[in-house]
């Protein structure tokens, strides 16, 4: 491993911690030198691996700074980090504390909008031809009932749930668990639970929401 990756890693947690924030100077490359105990030259290659990376800019004459979009560029680098080393169990349980809980915000800030949109979501996935396509747009389905709560927060949570299930593993134990029955049955309850959200049935919109989520665990992961 080069010399220059813990130095990198060591600002980059400190970026995230917000030490260093957009538009903030970095020491020099003597002082950081000096205070990691490492050369220069290991200073300089962990700067370019940061600069590469959008994260900071150097200016000859003023020094080096954080770069106005580094917040955001470091947000898109714990989403990925966070979806490539979630397994698709530890998915499972999000999904299972996470889902049924949003239910209630869902059903009392979705308009007409939102239940269009999850009408669209059921009508591609039922027309879908492949397996892929089927999954993208279960995925789509869950993203707009999380989208219905119209709670930010939620809705990144969820956006990062989304982009777990794009990795392979998910893939590959969809590809084997899904059964043309089993896709019928899972576009049959999605549509319940569509319609009860339509109906502003909190309670079984919980009900339906968690029996779905146990089913898929059950054919994704035997238990």
């Amino acid at each position: 491993m080069s010399m220059s990756t813990p130095l990198r890693d060591t600002i980059l947690d400190q970026l995230q911690a917000g030490q260093w924030r957009a538009g903030d100077r970095l020491p020099t490359e003597r002082e950081l030198s000096s205070r990691f105990n490492v050369s220069r030259t290991t200073v300089r290659k962990a700067l370019l691996e940061l600069k590469a990376q959008g994260l900071i800019e150097q200016t000859v004459g003023s020094g080096t700074f954080v770069t106005e979009d580094a917040g955001a560029r470091l947000g898109r680098r714990v989403q990925q980090d966070s979806s490539q080393h979630t397994s698709p169990a530890a998915l499972m349980e999000a999904r299972l504390a996470l889902e049924p809980a949003i239910i209630e915000m869902a059903i009392r800030n979705a308009n007409q909008a939102d239940l269009q949109r999850m009408d669209a979501c059921c009508d591609n996935a039922e027309r879908a031809e492949t397996l892929e396509a089927f999954e993208h747009w279960d995925a789509e389905l869950h993203q707009a009932i999380a989208d219905a709560a119209h709670n930010s927060f939620v809705a990144n949570v969820f956006t990062l749930m989304k982009t777990v299930r794009a990795q392979g593993d998910w893939g590959q134990l969809k590809k084997k668990s899904v059964t043309p029955e089993r896709r019928l049955a899972y576009q049959t309850e999605h549509r319940a639970i569509v319609e009860a959200l339509r109906d502003r049935d909190a309670v079984r919109a919980r009900e339906l929401t968690l029996a779905h989520l146990l089913h898929v665990r059950q054919n994704l992961l035997g238990y």
